[in-house]
């Protein structure tokens, strides 16, 4: 324990001298209606307050601009340098008055709001971003979007910012004006405020390669593509310490860029194959019967629900199975799930299994979602293609909050 104690000491006395330092920092809070994880920032001449999703899997930052002014606001020509970095598609052209989202020859872009999935063809621009703690980053490459494709993100978000692994995501940016490594770390609240900061090193407990899935898995791409998600890989799934019985192939990535395991913000519990999912929930159910934790009705989307006063409390939360994700690569460890990562406490009287069923033929077999990242410090290592992390905050007597 006193490891773990010294890790989220330093990691606090860097953060708390980042500002100073050429860094970035940008605050993040949980939306407890949508369960989204929104960050804020500003933009421009006129220091915009943008509310955005934090988007693991978004290639670039995209907002509403029909109410945005700004004097440094510029679109990026189609055919010019800064175009083709962007990978940037066409022309796009206005027929309405010039302004932020509306101009002609500009390069153009693709902005995609998956809760609405609707892909919109819109143009790319530059600006300064202001982060809340760091350096600013002038001529900041994003896409504008029509304020009429936003249904579906949380109240009061006008926007989503893109951390993928492309050349116009935040980190990549950030790294590149500020000139530092690579790297970024993410952790989302349960309540209170998270942390998005790049350009840090933290020390880490645990880490995992991060894989490419060969596939493009944006909404639109060019055949050749990779995908520009996190995926790591998963070899196997264990409940209280035994290994359910698995095909290997849901674990792996076909030429096709289907199965295996991503990490995702966007998506706000654990989805797994449903051939994965049975087991699981079957495995789940009898080690918490074991427990003498007795069972409950369904509550939608979750199939394995527990009485609430039959089930004791940790620091980590209620006291539950562990679900291990034994992972790959030369050190191959665990990814321990436990406590308030694994359960969604419904009301008082209820709790259930916060994994839901991702059906019989998903793109991806298993995609780690936001609830079991909470109160989870991530690494994304993009320099040595790695994924440091620390597991659950709360066994450190500490949160994403106090970091």
């Amino acid at each position: 324990m006193a490891s773990f104690h010294c890790y989220t000491l330093f990691l606090s006395l860097i953060i708390s001298t980042v500002a100073a330092q050429n860094s970035l920092i940008l605050p993040i809070r949980k939306d407890l209606k949508t369960s989204q994880h929104i960050t804020t920032f500003r933009m421009g001449s006129n220091s915009a307050a943008i509310n955005a999703v934090v988007d693991l899997g978004g290639p670039f930052l995209w907002f509403s601009c029909n109410d945005y002014a700004s004097a440094t606001y510029a679109p990026i020509s189609c055919g010019s340098a800064k175009c083709e970095a962007t990978k940037g598609i066409g022309c796009v052209d206005c027929n309405l008055p010039p302004r932020p989202g509306c101009t002609n020859d500009t390069c153009g872009a693709s902005p995609y709001n998956p809760f609405l999935d609707v892909l919109v063809s819109e143009g790319y621009a530059v600006d300064t971003f202001y982060p809340k703690s760091g350096a600013a980053l002038p001529d900041f490459s994003f896409s504008c979007m029509d304020k009429e494709y936003l249904a579906g993100l949380a109240a009061g978000a006008t926007g989503m910012l893109g951390l993928a692994k492309t050349q116009i995501s935040l980190h990549r940016q950030a790294s590149a004006k500020l000139k530092l490594a690579d790297t970024f770390s993410l952790c989302l609240p349960s309540s209170g405020d998270g942390i998005l900061a790049i350009g840090i090193k933290p020390k880490s407990v645990k880490s995992t390669p991060l894989i490419v899935n060969p596939v493009s898995t944006y909404p639109i791409y060019t055949t050749g593509d990779a995908s520009d998600e996190y995926f790591i890989e998963v070899k196997a799934i264990a409940v209280a310490g035994a290994r359910l019985n698995l095909k290997d192939s849901y674990f792996s990535i076909d030429k096709n860029g289907v199965g295996g395991t991503k990490i995702s913000t966007l998506q706000n519990f654990t989805a797994v194959h449903n051939s994965i999912y049975k087991p699981l929930a079957r495995a789940f159910a009898k080690a918490a019967s074991d427990m003498r934790i007795k069972s409950a009705a369904a509550v939608a989307p979750f199939r394995a629900c527990f009485r609430s006063d039959s089930i004791a409390r940790t620091a980590a939360g209620p006291a539950v199975p562990e679900i291990d994700l034994v992972l790959g690569g030369k050190d191959a460890t665990m990814w321990r799930i436990r406590g308030a990562n694994v359960m969604v406490e419904i009301d008082r009287k209820t709790t259930c299994l916060g994994f839901v069923d991702g059906g019989s033929s998903p793109r991806t077999s298993v995609v780690i979602g936001a609830h079991q990242l909470e109160e989870n410090l991530l690494e994304f290592d993009l320099v040595s293609s790695r994924l440091r992390f620390s597991e659950n905050l709360l066994l450190m007597n500490t949160t994403c909050s106090k970091i």
